[in-house]
């Protein structure tokens, strides 16, 4: 999730442009980034300045406030193609230098783009997917198109997710810009104007902005803003979208959400499609390296050990292959059984978590191949690993895991219906008509969110007057019971467990009286007759019953006493669509018990010590 801003402004309309860059950018930081640059135009010529580390570190080095200019443009990376590095940095130019840009998002085709435009002449200088629309548009300048024009037909060309911001010393006052999924605001002053990633860049100078929308494109100046849709190329009334913001910094940064966590809650939308459209040749590597394996083992903690139990889940069921997920904290027990035919998938959100890298390194030691699912690029787990597949949810400032569990669910169900189409157990036919479907999710759980969140604070209501809560599914559920569990222990100090229903029965239910919550995760699958019984259990003990299940499924809903209702899907989609829910009930009963979810005690995001 990189942070962009964009400056043009009249001379001496805004003292030093360029630090006022620096300092909207430092703005941007909770978003999180691995390297940082800016470029300016300055006498015709484009200035870049960039590297990896910190805004301070590289300013340090460079002295971007003494970079003289009007026009100027800025960025902190978090990498999504290629590792962190001072070639990677953005801005990135064109092969005369004469064009500078800055993107947040995933350019899909960017490596046909970028075997087009080599074999037409054009050299790279970085690893990047962003580097390709500089060279775009520098192609379609060479045919004689004008630079507003060869950006246009530049950004027709690309497939995914962008929030671009593109100047040239051609003409310089104006800075370029478009937008798709990848969010992108304009910032109104009086003799300048602001393009960024979020408020908080430009709060300080304007209060007065555009927010740009899907498909937008066009250009500021230090006076004039122009838009239009690409698609429909229909020109916006600009006056008409503005608006006046009467955020604090604080809450601009959270984009209006009193907390980073339940701004990522609602992110997961974006996160689900940027890492669906960001996955590449690996799922096939992956597949492939898995196929090859006598046993596989899967090590992961917290969070993401429950995602890698839906991952356990998802072989067993799809393509039939028996794997075992443990917590990485207990890899010494598999020192004397891992062995060069085995593969380890390993799962860490950070890259970091020092548990599992010391599961990887037991198994690489004993000479197994290793697959990484990270968030994180060249992070310790996948610069050890044999194979990464990457998330590409962008930094989560808060805690408590959101969007990062769904995104690394996202991936193992797409790695787990390549194997079953390599294998055979999927047509391909069948196994293209799954992806489809999961191109739909984003908008699925963007639904499940908005339609849920009120009977989230509702429930919240009940259960932060209480102690104890089970949380109790069957098969596939109860990876998503575990989850939502260890969301309410985390943040609101409830004692909360998770079991398989069946097992409830086996001591847990003594504990069970009057009122005692227990949460059922109901999907449409094979046991959904048997966890109705569940239910009737706990009733009859008069247990304050609450149930996650999807429309249709009224005669089940009627026997609980409060429900969350979904639209139907799959049921292997579930863990994406039902975790959603539990992670705001835990977020708003967090928050009526007078707590912060995003600094929860004794809890750090990235555990790094064993």
């Amino acid at each position: 999730m990189c942070g962009i801003v964009g400056l043009a402004c009249l001379p001496g309309r805004i003292v030093n442009p360029a630090r006022a860059v620096r300092k909207s950018l430092e703005k941007l930081e909770y978003r999180g980034y691995d390297s940082v640059g800016i470029a300016v135009i300055f006498n015709g010529k484009i200035i870049i300045k960039k590297g990896r580390g910190k805004i301070h570190e590289v300013h340090s080095k460079f002295n971007f406030d003494g970079t003289p200019g009007n026009t100027v443009i800025g960025h902190t990376r978090w990498a999504t193609h290629g590792a962190p590095s001072d070639a990677n940095a953005h801005p990135h130019s064109d092969c005369l230098g004469t064009i500078a840009i800055v993107h947040n998002g995933i350019i899909k085709n960017f490596d046909e783009l970028k075997k087009a435009l080599i074999k037409k002449g054009h050299v790279f200088h970085s690893d990047t997917d962003t580097e390709v629309v500089s060279h775009l548009v520098e192609d379609f300048i060479r045919k004689g198109l004008k630079p507003y024009e060869a950006f246009k037909e530049a950004i027709k060309k690309v497939k995914g997710s962008y929030a671009i911001a593109l100047i040239t010393a051609y003409e310089p006052d104006k800075i370029f810009f478009a937008k798709k999924d990848s969010p992108l605001i304009i910032g109104l002053g009086d003799g300048f104007n602001f393009l960024a990633s979020d408020i908080p860049a430009f709060l300080e100078y304007t209060r007065r902005i555009i927010v740009l929308r899907d498909n937008e494109i066009g250009y500021i100046t230090p006076t004039n803003v122009v838009i239009e849709n690409i698609v429909t190329e229909e020109k916006v009334n600009v006056q008409s979208r503005v608006r006046i913001v009467n955020w604090t910094p604080e809450m601009a940064a959270k984009a209006g959400y009193p907390h980073f966590m339940l701004k990522e809650i609602h992110e997961q939308p974006r996160a689900l499609n940027e890492t669906l459209l960001g996955l590449g040749p690996e799922i096939n590597r992956a597949a492939e390296l898995i196929l090859k394996a006598d046993r596989v083992f899967i090590a992961a903690a917290g969070t993401s050990y429950h995602a890698g139990l839906v991952f356990e889940y998802y072989l067993a069921k799809l393509p039939g292959i028996m794997s075992h997920a443990f917590i990485s904290s207990e890899y010494s027990k598999y020192s004397k059984i891992a062995d060069s035919n085995d593969l380890l998938v390993a799962i860490s959100q950070s890259g970091e978590t020092i548990d599992t890298l010391m599961a990887l390194r037991l198994f690489k030691e004993n000479g197994a191949k290793v697959i990484s699912i990270s968030n994180v690029i060249d992070s310790a787990i996948p610069r050890e690993s044999d194979l990464t597949v990457y998330t590409r949810a962008g930094p989560e400032i808060g805690v408590a895991a959101t969007k990062t569990f769904t995104t690394q669910v996202l991936v193992e169900l797409v790695l787990a219906l390549k194997i079953a189409e390599l294998e055979g157990t999927l047509l391909p036919s069948e196994y293209n008509e799954k992806l489809s479907t999961l191109t739909k999710i984003p908008k699925v759980v963007e639904e499940v969110i908005l339609k849920n969140e009120a009977l989230a604070l509702q429930l919240a209501n009940t259960l932060s007057y209480k102690n104890n809560i089970y949380y109790l599914g069957r098969g596939l559920g109860v990876p998503i019971a575990k989850e939502g569990a260890l969301k309410l222990k985390e943040i609101a100090y409830i004692h909360a467990e998770a079991y398989p229903a069946g097992e409830s029965k086996h001591g847990p239910i003594a504990l069970v009286e009057k009122d005692f919550p227990v949460l059922f995760v109901v999907l449409d699958d094979e046991n959904k007759e048997s966890i109705v019984g569940n239910i009737m259990e706990m009733k009859a003990r008069n247990a304050y019953t609450i149930g996650l299940l999807t429309y249709g499924n009224d005669e089940i809903a009627e026997k609980l006493d409060f429900t969350f209702t979904l639209p139907r899907q799959e049921y292997f989609i579930s863990p994406i669509t039902y975790t959603p829910i539990l992670q705001l009930i835990a977020y708003y009963t967090a928050v009526k018990r007078g707590y912060d979810p995003d600094k929860p005690r004794n809890l750090a995001k990235t555990v790094t010590v064993e």
